[in-house]
């Protein structure tokens, strides 16, 4: 069972995608379920989490309405405005959607670097746990030290961090900093970690898989195999990366680990955390792509 935890569509427009700058040419365009089956073909990946790219109940809906009529797409992690005084309601509002498993807020963005820690913020964080929802955690490294007092306010609910907390990756200084954190982190039995978006972190013009094991080394002492996850970050990752390049990046991290562990990596602990239904068996074409490697 393989699965992508972490990955975007969207239909381009110069209005809400602002933030893609014309030096970010190569995702200046729509990315679509088609765009990615070739890819997931390719590895043998069976499905994807879709995480929304755009703070709107309108890409919620859009993301909700894909997921519906696109197998590979397992689960949706929205957008909800998560410090409206009327956040139950939305939440009625999406009622019945099976494939809405968790949300997120793009917390980094905010001017505020205490916004995790607002008041009017949790309480909707609250809601996301009274239904049985994931939260995604996308953050700097700067705010781990809040996210932990965050994390701590809400110990019956499941979070994961997306893109290892981002830190600044570059060669020859790494962070220790991050890495005494996400240890501290690491230590909440209620939070994963997605193996994502590191090449977008990167400080230099290339990447290699030795640049970024020791991030991958920090992430797996603190969380453990059983609660680390495969995230491709596509098509993000197509301004540093091909899908195919990162999937064999992760798979040549984790070459160390055990076959069971390395399974649990690669889509068994999305499946669970998230609580994904219809994901099936591992593909034999993973099998038979891994060999070729």
């Amino acid at each position: 069972m393989f699965i992508d935890s972490h990955q975007h569509f969207w239909k381009y427009n110069d209005n809400d995608y602002g933030w893609i700058s014309d030096a970010n040419s190569a995702i200046k365009r729509d990315f679509l379920p088609s765009d990615l089956a070739g890819s997931l073909k390719t590895t043998g990946v069976d499905g994807s989490i879709a995480v929304h790219a755009r703070q709107s109940l309108q890409e919620t809906t859009w993301l909700l309405e894909l997921a519906r009529k696109n197998a590979s797409i397992l689960g949706v992690v929205g957008w909800l405005p998560l410090c409206s005084p009327d956040i139950a309601g939305e939440f009625e509002h999406f009622s019945g959607q099976p494939k809405l498993v968790g949300a997120r807020h793009v917390v980094h963005d905010e001017p505020d670097d205490d916004f995790i820690l607002r008041d009017d913020f949790n309480e909707g964080v609250r809601h996301i746990g009274r239904h049985g929802l994931v939260y995604d955690i996308l953050i700097f490294a700067k705010h781990l030290p809040n996210t932990i007092i965050f994390i701590d306010r809400h110990p019956e609910m499941q979070f994961v961090v997306d893109h290892i907390a981002k830190p600044t990756i570059i060669e020859g200084k790494f962070d220790e900093e991050w890495r005494k954190n996400m240890l501290e982190l690491g230590r909440r039995p209620n939070v994963a970690c997605k193996v994502s978006g590191m090449t977008a972190e990167v400080h230099g013009e290339s990447w290699c898989v030795p640049l970024f094991q020791p991030y991958f080394d920090t992430v797996l002492e603190a969380f453990g195999p059983q609660r680390l996850m495969f995230g491709s970050d596509w098509p993000v990752c197509l301004l540093m990366t091909e899908y195919v390049r990162w999937f064999k990046s992760v798979n040549a991290m984790i070459r160390t680990l055990s076959a069971d562990e390395q399974s649990a990596i690669l889509g068994v602990n999305a499946q669970q955390i998230y609580s994904l239904d219809g994901a099936g068996g591992g593909s034999s074409l993973y099998e038979e792509w891994t060999v070729a490697q």
